[in-house]
Formats: structure tokens, sequence, C-alpha cells
């Protein structure tokens, strides 16, 4: 088993998070992990990405060319990077901020989610990423959303138990799109 994970955005929108939270999460369930991080010139508001690559094998290269899952938080990582999504591969999107270009994915498996919006209704629209990762999670082959949960825990820790809760509950926005 061996899955390719790009997560693009605006800085600010949590991608970094999202792939720091995706490899600990693997390590923690025993998986072989790389990540590749990617910024632009600005670090909130310019553009960000990471590759996230997860294995029960060796990995040859952190690079992935062609990955298997794409989650775009925006408009211009859809036209940059959803072209490169491999055939049958899939690809979540964020409706809120991506609005033209899904009609041109084909061959591909697309899940819009409106992320901004069901943030929003529980009071942080930050949490969009969390929606993302909530409806990824629903869909992975093996990333347990328990050890995401606890996962976020360590990385949150105590004196953020509000802010936990608020990306909990967003998570299961996300799965349940």
């Amino acid at each position: 088993m061996k899955e390719s994970i790009l997560i693009a955005g605006f800085g600010g929108q949590g991608i970094m998070l999202l792939g720091k939270l995706l490899a600990y999460t693997a390590m923690q369930e025993g998986y072989l992990v790389s990540m590749i991080p990617s910024y632009g010139p600005e670090m909130r508001g310019g553009t960000a990405n990471c590759i996230v690559t997860i294995a029960d094998e060796k990995i040859g290269s952190p690079v992935a060319a062609h990955p298997d899952t794409v989650i775009i938080m925006n408009q211009p990582s859809l036209e940059r990077f959803a072209p490169a999504v491999k055939k049958g591969g899939r690809i979540f999107v964020n409706s809120c901020l991506v609005r033209k270009g899904l009609d041109k994915i084909v061959q591909r498996e697309l899940i819009t989610v409106p992320a901004n919006r069901l943030a929003r209704e529980i009071g942080e629209e930050r949490a969009a990423n969390m929606v993302l990762l909530g409806a990824y999670l629903a869909r992975n082959r093996f990333l347990k959303m328990d050890s995401i949960r606890e996962s976020l825990r360590e990385f949150i820790g105590k004196k953020g138990e509000r802010l936990l809760a608020l990306n909990y509950r967003a998570l299961e926005l996300g799965a349940n799109i």
C-alpha cells in the first residue's frame, strides 16, 4: 500500500498543519511516511502546498509527480495541481473557494465540500481545513479518525480544549459530507 496526498491552498489555510497531522498520524499507526512542504514567497496569503506519502513499504522518492489524492483549498491550487492527479485518483475541493474548472476534471473522482461554509457554521472559518480532512478520512483506505483525533490532541494540547472540540466537530462535518 502506498498513497501520495498533495494538499494545496493559500498560506494561512492550515495546509502544513494538515500535512503534518497526516504524516504524524500515519507514523503513529506504523506506516512509513515522507512529507515535503513548499511555501510561496509570502507565508500568509501566498501559495502553500505539501506532499505526504504514506506507505507500508520503503518510499523510493518523496516527490509525487502524479499524486493519488489532492486536497484543494482554493482556485489557483485547482488550476495548478488537479491536472497532475493520476487517472482514477481523487480530488477533494473546497467548493466555497473553487467555482470554475470542475467540469474539466475527468477520469478522477471529484469530491466537493463546502468547507468554509461548514466551518463558519460551527463558528470558526479557519477550521475549513479540518472539514476537508474529515471528508478525506471518510473515504481513505487506511488512517482512522480516532488516530487523527489523538494526534490533534497531542498537537493542540490540554490548553486548547475549546479549539480541540471545534476541530473535532469540523472533522465530523467533513466526514458526513
